[in-house]
């Protein structure tokens, strides 16, 4: 017996309804959600907070949104608007415009943290009109910096995996750091004792700890070590522009 295809779910798969409700459009849904989830977190988003949040009911929502699926699958669309690609004109600009638009998708990554939680099950968010945007500009730029066509696609994915693994990884920090109420050194000061107790039987970490880790502005450290694994990333991609 043959199993019944079923389209995938996703905002980006169906028809926009074409009657709106007046009072309420699908551009404030998403403004407000996207205010929630920076405010509460992830696990605060729900259609009946956010109807309670907009005045309106959850059934009002569901006349935009079909479900909370879409709604995430929406503001993650929405916060990688805010991304930067710079345009080029000639080869030798492709590094440090790469590095303009890595530091552009790190800081929309911290400045929404919750983005840590949901990259991994958004759906098809690369579907959403802001993703295809950045895509189709990051591709220009890969082109004009003199990447072949059959390794360019490849070569953004490596940038973009980089940056939104150690984004997440940082976003992960600072959500606990807002929880902690402290600031960074003093969180990092709270940990210390624990950590170094924890070193007590491995001889290599009790080495590192001593060449003033502990000592490091975290803010600075943390900027540090995204740039160096960036530059190690584009020092390899420029190898390959350079075949």
């Amino acid at each position: 017996m043959p199993v019944e295809k079923q389209q995938v779910g996703s905002v980006w798969t169906r028809p926009r309804r074409g009657r709106e409700q007046p009072a309420l459009t699908r551009e404030q849904i998403v403004a407000e959600a996207v205010a929630l989830l920076d405010a509460e977190g992830m696990e605060a988003l729900s259609m009946r907070q956010l109807g309670a949040r907009l005045n309106a009911g959850a059934t009002s929502l569901y006349r935009h949104v079909a479900n909370r699926d879409e709604l995430i699958e929406l503001v993650v669309d929405e916060v990688y608007g805010e991304i930067r690609v710079p345009e080029i004109e000639v080869r030798a600009q492709w590094r440090a415009a790469t590095e303009q638009c890595a530091a552009s998708l790190r800081a929309m990554i911290l400045h929404h943290p919750w983005m840590a939680s949901t990259l991994g099950q958004v759906g098809l968010s690369y579907l959403g009109p802001n993703v295809m945007r950045l895509n189709d500009r990051m591709l220009a730029l890969f082109e004009v910096g003199g990447f072949a066509a059959d390794e360019r696609s490849d070569a953004i994915g490596a940038v973009i995996s980089y940056v939104i693994g150690i984004g997440i990884s940082e976003a992960a920090w600072l959500t606990l750091l807002t929880r902690s109420g402290q600031t960074e050194a003093e969180l990092v000061a709270s940990l210390r004792p624990a950590a170094e107790q924890a070193a007590t039987d491995y001889s290599r970490l009790q080495q590192t700890d001593a060449t003033g880790t502990w000592n490091q502005d975290p803010a600075a450290a943390r900027d540090r070590q995204f740039t160096y694994g960036l530059d190690r990333i584009l020092d390899g991609l420029e190898s390959r522009r350079n075949r």
